[in-house]
């Protein structure tokens, strides 16, 4: 699973970005699904004992620019707090409760930083996709932060986390800040110029709702040059069906579902 391969510096996906591809196949949607509090460190320690190696979770900024995990722009759904997250100094949300919302089993998990989760991920060997999920209004100055902040917190590393949003701005801004890291383009749909878009950002992937994956746009994509990753994939026909495709990755909330090991 591991190799000492990064993605390519340059704006553009080369032959190596087709080929060095060192990402599994299968990764925990915000760390493990619904079965734990997602995005917090709990969940992805959950996701590691079904056997998951590799995870994805959603990274903004507080008002003093600490990113942290959070999929909502605003709290109340996944924290006992209330209002826009991104309006918050950090020593504020660190003393959320991130985890009673889900169940008692939970209560008290605070919410996780990047680095936190870095650590965590480094010291065990496993790998991250890390969804830009910015505060409305702070969509370069997201990316950027986050490049520079995983670019460091990463250093040294075999393998780099994968950068991916839905908002080209911020993956402008990671692409201005650490043009080395890998970024994927996050689709809900598939707009006139969906891959222009993508090469336009220099990304190596895109990440559609799986949905849109079919035989021809799999070979337009792959045929640029891009991996091909689908979200939230959750039922075992859908899962075979991407396979049979022959695409690259497939984030699930079911990590009791799927088993990593299977390939």
């Amino acid at each position: 699973m591991h190799h000492d391969q990064t993605a390519p510096s340059s704006s553009a996906p080369s032959a190596a970005a087709a080929t060095a591809w060192p990402y599994p196949r299968w990764v925990a949607h915000r760390g493990a699904g619904k079965l734990a509090p997602e995005n917090t460190l709990a969940a992805f320690r959950l996701g590691a004992m079904y056997g998951f190696r590799m995870f994805e979770c959603d990274a903004k900024l507080s008002s003093d620019g600490v990113p942290f995990l959070l999929h909502d722009s605003t709290l109340e759904r996944t924290t006992n707090g209330s209002g826009t997250a991104g309006d918050r100094a950090w020593g504020e949300l660190a003393q959320l409760d991130a985890g009673s919302w889900h169940s008692r089993a939970w209560a008290g998990e605070p919410p996780a930083t990047l680095a936190g989760l870095s650590r965590f991920c480094i010291a065990n060997g496993y790998l991250l996709n890390i969804e830009i999920k910015p505060t409305p209004g702070c969509e370069e100055e997201t990316g950027r932060v986050v490049a520079a902040h995983a670019a460091r917190l990463w250093q040294g590393q075999p393998v780099p986390p994968l950068l991916t949003s839905f908002q080209p701005a911020a993956l402008s801004g990671a692409r201005q800040s650490v043009p080395g890291l890998p970024r994927g383009l996050l689709l809900d749909s598939l707009p006139e110029g969906w891959l222009d878009t993508a090469q336009q950002l220099g990304c190596v992937a895109i990440v559609c709702n799986h949905a849109l994956w079919t035989a021809a746009t799999v070979a337009a994509a792959q045929g640029a040059g891009m991996r091909t990753l689908s979200y939230t994939v959750n039922d075992e026909w859908a899962a075979q069906r991407l396979i049979d495709l022959g695409t690259d990755g497939i984030i699930t909330d079911r990590v009791d579902l799927f088993s990593p090991a299977a390939g």
